[in-house]
């Protein structure tokens, strides 16, 4: 004969009600959309919607522009000096012509992220429009 109950089950039915309540007497989380602030970037990204500006939608998928972004890509995020917004900067490449989009912290930032792309593309493919993202404050 099988028995009806377990005490084993009683006990974790027990234990997961404690727990049940006591997140219910807690109260609702805090939003917290409302505590963020809004991204610093976003002024920049509106000036994306201009035609004839490259965006990152329209990287070339051909071998040679993928591989030049990826070179790009790996000597930036592997120089730990730079900040992450460094590390993440546009690079959109098109034909072999490299654009670089987006905020970094300094000019020093700046100028390695473009001696990088030049590295790898050449001085005269390179065409560098990042900007100086403000301090944080």
């Amino acid at each position: 004969m099988k028995r009806a109950s377990n005490p084993r089950n009683f006990l974790l039915f027990g234990v997961e009600m404690l727990i049940a309540g006591a997140l219910l007497a807690a109260g609702p989380a805090m939003p917290v959309a409302a505590a963020q602030s809004a991204p610093d970037n976003t002024r920049t990204n509106k000036g994306d919607t201009q035609k004839g500006v490259p965006t990152a939608d329209q990287q070339k998928m051909n071998p040679t522009d993928r591989e030049i972004t990826r070179k790009i890509r790996a000597k930036i995020v592997g120089d730990k000096s730079l900040s992450t917004y460094a590390h993440n900067v546009k690079i959109i490449t098109q034909d072999g012509k490299v654009t670089l989009k987006g905020p970094v912290r300094t000019e020093d930032e700046k100028a390695k992220v473009e001696a990088v792309a030049v590295t790898v593309a050449g001085s005269t493919n390179v065409s560098n429009e990042i900007d100086i993202a403000p301090p944080k404050s």
